[in-house]
């Protein structure tokens, strides 16, 4: 058997036990909107409460805590190139939106509309020659 998020295990606990997010709150003392937020691992309950959640919800702490540790700083290399990808392709459009507003509003001096259009045609430039045939022009369908 897979092991679940705590968020997973209160959530099928609760509902196994007949009880909304509200009902287990008030036995709790917090709000239904902190049992949906651990319910979905947006946050945990405190660690002080964690005995008197396992005796809401008929389990032991030991249960309740049999739990995978999310990794939330892994990532997988895709979504890495995916991301490098993304902000290689933002900043020159961003470059090129700001040297317009700013000359628009007469707060941008030569050498700095050079030096952020320099920025953009460099990170064009970085995408292009990426390896993985994600290229402007050249994606195969």
């Amino acid at each position: 058997m897979e092991k679940q998020t705590m968020g997973t295990i209160i959530a099928s606990k609760r509902k196994a036990a007949g009880m909304t997010q509200l009902e287990l709150a008030d036995k709790m003392g917090v709000t239904d909107k902190a049992v949906s937020k651990w319910e979905r691992d947006l946050s945990f309950p405190d660690v002080n409460s964690i005995p008197k959640l396992a005796e809401v919800l008929g389990v032991t702490v030991e249960e309740l805590m049999q739990c995978k540790e999310q990794n939330l700083n892994s990532t997988s290399p895709s979504k890495v190139k995916e991301t490098i990808g993304l902000i290689l392709s933002a900043v020159p459009l961003a470059m090129g939106v700001a040297v317009v507003v700013l000359k628009l509003l007469g707060q941008l001096d030569v050498k700095s509309g050079f030096t952020m259009l320099g920025i953009g045609m460099t990170c064009i430039g970085i995408k292009m020659f990426q390896p993985d045939g994600d290229r402007a022009g050249t994606r195969e369908v």
